[in-house]
């Protein structure tokens, strides 16, 4: 016979006492069955005993940053479906149902909440992050040849495959786009559902540094692009290279040609330089893609093993 499926509602909460239990309470109206879990990030103003009191698990993660939230909620919670949402109650739980079906349905690895073709833009007053989700946004679907409208929304839908595999090495709010990337890049189904969104109520703070945290955001997609794509990234480089080289070098060329002497011999060097720079960076980029081809490899024999033991179980 075989087991009831079991779902499991991750929230992330620092300093969310003002929300949390609203949060909740939405939660468990809509989704009864599922098991709701609370993860304590540091809160000084005991949203853990709210959050205890209003019927959630909750548990605590002293490493201060959303990203070891949800490496400890990943490692921690074993279930069938995973719905994680925010804390500060800008997302209606009925959507969570949503999430919840196209897991089940099998019709996506990972379901994500689409803010931006709703109400995003009308909601959110911080100019800001709307600009930095659209950079955002294009810079991925460029670099991964994907059509993600949403990258940065925290509500998604797992399934035990793509929590299980999923290696967080993100600190902090760059989680998302980890998430996004790791998804795009080891082909796991992503199916978007337009959601609402509404802005966070009077007296909830937004723990979002436009500046730091979006700078943290586009190295995570520089890092990530190099891992992922190492042939391409590398290529780049050395094009780059390659020119700035070329720039330099021709008038020295045009120069030999008119007089037959060759002048700036420290500028010829630095060029020479380059040149050979250019060259190791292109045959990197290629024992990269192979020894990255050869990890895809491993990461499926990976995914087969953990599927086999899961069958059995069930």
């Amino acid at each position: 016979m075989e087991k009831e499926k079991k779902t499991a509602i991750l929230i992330p909460c620092y300093n969310e006492s003002k929300t949390i239990e609203k949060v909740i309470t939405d939660h468990q109206a809509v989704m009864p069955h599922a098991d709701i879990y609370v993860y304590d990030n540091n809160s000084s103003d005991g949203t853990d005993e709210i959050a205890r009191k209003a019927g959630a698990i909750v548990c605590y993660e002293y490493r201060q940053g959303k990203g070891n939230v949800v490496r400890s909620m990943f490692r921690d919670i074993d279930a069938d479906c995973y719905i994680m949402t925010d804390g500060d109650d800008t997302y209606p739980a009925e959507f969570a149902l949503e999430l919840e079906q196209q897991i089940y349905q099998k019709r996506a690895d990972m379901a994500i909440g689409d803010r931006l073709s709703s109400t995003y833009f009308t909601e959110n007053k911080r100019p800001f992050h709307n600009i930095g989700n659209v950079l955002v946004r294009k810079l991925i679907n460029v670099l991964f040849k994907a059509e993600v409208k949403d990258i940065m929304t925290g509500a998604r839908g797992f399934t035990r495959e793509f929590i299980k595999s999923f290696p967080v090495t993100s600190k902090g709010f760059e989680i998302e786009t980890e998430m996004t990337i790791f998804a795009l890049d080891n082909n796991f189904k992503i199916v978007e559902v337009p959601i609402d969104y509404r802005d966070r109520p009077e007296g909830s703070e937004s723990k979002l540094n436009t500046y730091s945290d979006g700078y943290k955001v586009l190295m995570t997609i520089g890092t990530l692009f190099r891992d992922t794509k190492p042939y391409l990234f590398f290529s780049m480089v050395s094009l780059v290279l390659l020119i700035i080289s070329g720039v330099f070098f021709t008038p020295i060329l045009m120069n030999y040609f008119e007089t037959g002497m060759v002048e700036k011999y420290p500028t010829l060097i630095v060029i020479t330089a380059l040149w050979v720079i250019a060259i190791i960076s292109f045959f990197s980029g290629v024992i990269l893609q192979v020894l990255k081809k050869q990890h895809r490899h491993n990461f499926e024999r990976h995914l087969n093993l953990l599927n086999e033991i899961w069958r059995k179980d069930s």
